[in-house]
């Protein structure tokens, strides 16, 4: 089978960040024995007979900027699942899908709201922002070639904003189209290049390390669910805040990002003998 695998991942090496096509009940999730409980989250054949590969992707580093606000990405992202012989029909169980890795954002709650007042009332520890990419909805790609074509939201994670601060919502994403390659930004944005991975073998395992992904031609929408809640006081919207102090919406060819990432692949028949 690995011959006809590997054929097919090389045109699929876009799948950090792929988002899921499905969900196995948490009572139903199969764990991989050692030595490969770093797959958990990919269904065993049992769970989904579609489930003939499994896939570990990690964003290792990289940025994401939008608007004014530049986030590095500090903290790794995971996403574990499984895919069909073709490389399609992701899926996975409770133990899998993205990691809601938080990357602090440069600035914190002051930067973003431009309410320079709070630091009076909170202090600057309390004010720590962070930023959490989550799917907002199921990608639309073809894995045989780029671009990924990836929706997303961003949650902004702050006890001041409220719990549902967001860049993007599932009916108005963030809809980034990653590639390895060249891109072709509007104006003012010029063209940054990816880098593809490196292939090797490890047994049973193929590995893809050192690539890189980019886009510059995505548009950010405005905040959305973003209320100041002191002190038990009447919750206020600052949405209007957020976006003036930080360029939201922003036009595409002024937002960017870059993504860093190493993808495993194994049979299931492995991770689950």
């Amino acid at each position: 089978m690995r011959s006809k695998t590997l054929a097919k991942v090389l045109g699929a090496c876009g799948l950090a960040l792929i988002a899921v096509a499905a969900l196995v009940p948490a009572a139903q999730a199969a764990k991989p024995p050692p030595p490969n409980e770093r797959f958990a989250g990919c269904p065993s054949v049992k769970e989904n007979p579609k489930s003939l590969v499994c896939l570990r992707t990690e964003i290792t580093g990289g940025y994401f900027q939008m608007g004014n606000k530049n986030v590095p990405i500090t903290n790794p992202i995971t996403l574990v699942g499984g895919v069909d012989e073709n490389l399609g029909n992701f899926s996975y169980n409770a133990e899998g899908g993205m990691s809601k890795a938080k990357q602090k954002v440069p600035g914190g709650v002051i930067g973003l709201t431009g309410l320079t007042w709070l630091l009076e009332f909170l202090g600057s520890e309390a004010l720590t922002l962070y930023a959490v990419t989550e799917l907002a909805g199921t990608p639309d790609l073809n894995i045989f070639e780029e671009p990924l074509e990836l929706p997303i939201k961003v949650h902004l994670v702050n006890g001041v904003l409220g719990n549902n601060c967001y860049i993007g919502t599932n009916a108005n994403p963030i809809q980034l189209n990653l590639i390895t390659g060249t891109t072709n930004p509007p104006a003012p944005n010029k063209p940054i290049t990816g880098k593809s991975p490196e292939m090797k073998f490890e047994g049973p395992l193929t590995v893809f390390n050192n690539g890189t992904f980019v886009d510059n031609s995505f548009a950010a929408p405005g905040a959305s669910g973003c209320v100041l809640t002191l002190f038990g006081f009447i919750p206020v919207n600052i949405d209007g805040a957020v976006n003036l102090q930080s360029g939201f919406p922003a036009a595409a060819g002024t937002n960017a990002t870059a993504q860093n990432y190493n993808l495993e692949i194994l049979e299931s028949e492995i991770v689950y003998p």
